[in-house]
């Protein structure tokens, strides 16, 4: 499932001045209020009781309710596992969670997605995920998406052969044969990339019952049919991308721009920082036959919904607004967590992190911290972070033939890492119609990971100069959309208005620096595993191996909850899934 960055804020501030600021906060935030109020999700809100609800106590408590954490938890109750998961905030899923606004329903974070009806060992970690819960999400189908080049502009459609069309017209014929080139080198690899399904793996020696020997068929017939130079080529899959790119010696600068950008969509680095078998996988659902985007009616909160769902069908509790201070360690274990209300709730088997590296290292005491770990964490670089732009407006005066997605490229030269360069634009209510009030449009634009924190480090939130900085850094976002929605949109217009910066990135998500996450580059270095130096601790989320992404995160918090039970339970799921 391949998908734009999934590390997005929680709630904006609005900029319109006729927009009451008060209907964010109590719709969005609301943490310290008493009032009833249910949760769209039906889980246990802070607005309900002031101290914790249930039991303070469970076999694992998972910090954190993105979709890595809520993976883990949904994973670790089908393995009839008592799960407490706790969430700072009032509303759960982390950075893919949507928020309403005056009847505009807006997605925060990731809205490119691909593989929800992908079932069995290819299908990709969510939907593995989401088919042992017994959930499946609706969604609407598309097979295209707008991008916007030096080079022109024009529709991209994935599949086998509707892109060659587009590099002939606006790159050239050396770029479409370098195009086959690639697809005809790494199509093949796929095998052997998707051969070992990420539900399969664990973190300890039972890996070598759930997923070398159950699948070592598949992978050797997957080698077979490559024969010698694709078993040659597989070889890579752990290795950078742009590896097997200078492999085929592929210099036309439109196919090395573009690949790498479909990298950084994908894990916020380009070619050479990502696996290959990340890329790989990626290509085997956007570039062969049949393939299709996939849209969840109901926004991108549908998915969490359907993680809520699942993980409270098998006995799961999820504790909204419940803010975890500390993590707890005894006697050299992870023996719970203290809240900042005071309570502590206990932990009898482990205590899992959905955190960054950075903000679970915060929440432990500083006495108990090995030298190794705090070095590792202190020195792994972090990607930038992020503007945001959530608008609610009139349909009538736009294009027509709007589309749901939108890629906006400044300057190749650049780089596509580079700052007020690339904006990503997301218009779901072109394919979900219910997400805007009758005649409306919501819309999300973002510069994906590439907004430097330290141009916002120590401004004042209500200050002028602070406002102002919004409005400048903002202004390259509002120039995509109008560029992409076209002429007859108005900014004035706009019935909601939100800008975010990274300071509301970090306030809101509670991420360090308001970082995307971990610029962990392949072939330099790796992301770390999910136990840690501390016994009973684990971590999921993007800080962890496979990395940033939805598909990573989803792998990540599935990986852990398999080591936290025994390998007979884990080949039980297995076999009931069908993988």
């Amino acid at each position: 499932m391949a998908a734009f960055p999934n590390n997005t804020l929680r709630s904006f501030k609005p900029l319109s001045p006729t927009f009451n600021s008060s209907t964010v906060r109590n719709s969005v935030l609301a943490r310290n209020s008493i009032s009833q109020v249910p949760s769209s999700t039906g889980a246990v809100s802070a607005k309900e009781k002031r101290s914790f609800p249930g039991k303070p106590e469970a076999d694992v408590v998972v910090i954190g309710s993105g979709i890595g954490g809520l993976c883990c938890a949904g994973l670790l109750a089908r393995y009839q596992q008592d799960v407490l998961v706790l969430e700072s905030h009032d509303l759960p899923g982390g950075a893919a969670h949507s928020f309403d606004i005056k009847g505009f329903k807006f997605d925060s974070g990731p809205s490119l997605f691909s593989g929800f009806q992908s079932k069995g060992p290819q299908a990709n970690p969510l939907s593995q995920v989401l088919d042992a819960l017994g959930e499946t999400i609706p969604c609407a189908s598309y097979d295209s998406w707008m991008v916007y080049l030096p080079e022109g502009e024009f529709l991209s459609r994935i599949g086998p052969t509707e892109f060659y069309k587009d590099l002939e017209k606006y790159a050239s014929a050396n770029a479409v044969r370098e195009w086959k080139k690639l697809l005809d080198a790494i199509l093949p690899l796929s095998a052997a990339a998707m051969a070992l399904p990420p539900l399969s793996i664990r973190g300890d020696l039972g890996v070598l019952s759930t997923a070398a020997a159950r699948y070592a068929p598949s992978l050797l017939k997957s080698f077979v049919q490559m024969g010698p130079q694709g078993a040659l080529g597989a070889t890579k899959l752990l290795r950078p991308f742009s590896e097997i790119i200078d492999s085929l010696e592929l210099k036309d600068p439109f196919i090395r721009n573009w690949v790498d950008l479909l990298a950084f969509l994908l894990a916020g680095v380009k070619s050479n920082g990502i696996l290959s078998a990340e890329m790989i996988y990626m290509f085997a659902e956007w570039y062969k036959p049949g393939c299709c985007l996939e849209y969840p009616l109901h926004g991108s909160g549908a998915i969490v919904d359907a993680l809520v769902r699942g993980f409270k069908k098998f006995g799961g509790r999820i504790s909204l607004g419940s803010h975890v201070e500390k993590i707890v360690v005894a006697n050299g274990r992870a023996t719970g967590v203290k809240l900042r209300s005071g309570q502590f709730i206990r932990a009898k088997k482990a205590v899992v992190s959905n955190a960054s590296m950075w903000d679970t290292l915060n929440l432990l005491p500083k006495e108990v911290v090995p030298k190794s770990y705090l070095d590792r964490t202190k020195t792994t670089p972090q990607c930038e972070s992020f503007m945001h732009l959530h608008l609610g407006f009139d349909a009538e005066d736009v294009r027509k033939d709007l589309g749901i997605h939108h890629i906006v490229v400044n300057d190749w030269d650049r780089g596509v890492d580079a700052d007020q360069n690339v904006v990503l634009i997301s218009v779901p209510s072109v394919l979900s119609p219910d997400l805007a009030p009758p005649g409306k449009h919501v819309l999300h634009a973002y510069l994906p990971g590439t907004e430097p924190f330290d141009l916002w480090k120590g401004f004042d939130r209500k200050s002028s100069a602070y406002k102002e900085l919004k409005a400048e850094r903002s202004e390259v976002m509002w120039r995509a959309v109008e560029r992409a929605v076209g002429p007859g949109f108005s900014r004035e217009k706009c019935e909601v208005k939100l800008v975010g910066s990274p300071l509301t990135h970090q306030r809101f998500l509670r991420r360090n620096r308001g970082t995307y996450g971990p610029a962990i580059q392949a072939g330099k270095d790796s992301f770390p595993g999910h136990s840690t130096s501390i016994p009973q601790l684990y971590c999921c989320g993007d800080s962890t191996f496979p990395g940033i992404g939805v598909p990573a995160v989803a792998a990540s918090g599935a990986i852990v909850a398999n080591s936290l039970v025994s390998v007979s339970q884990h080949s039980e799921l297995l076999d009931a899934i069908g993988i």
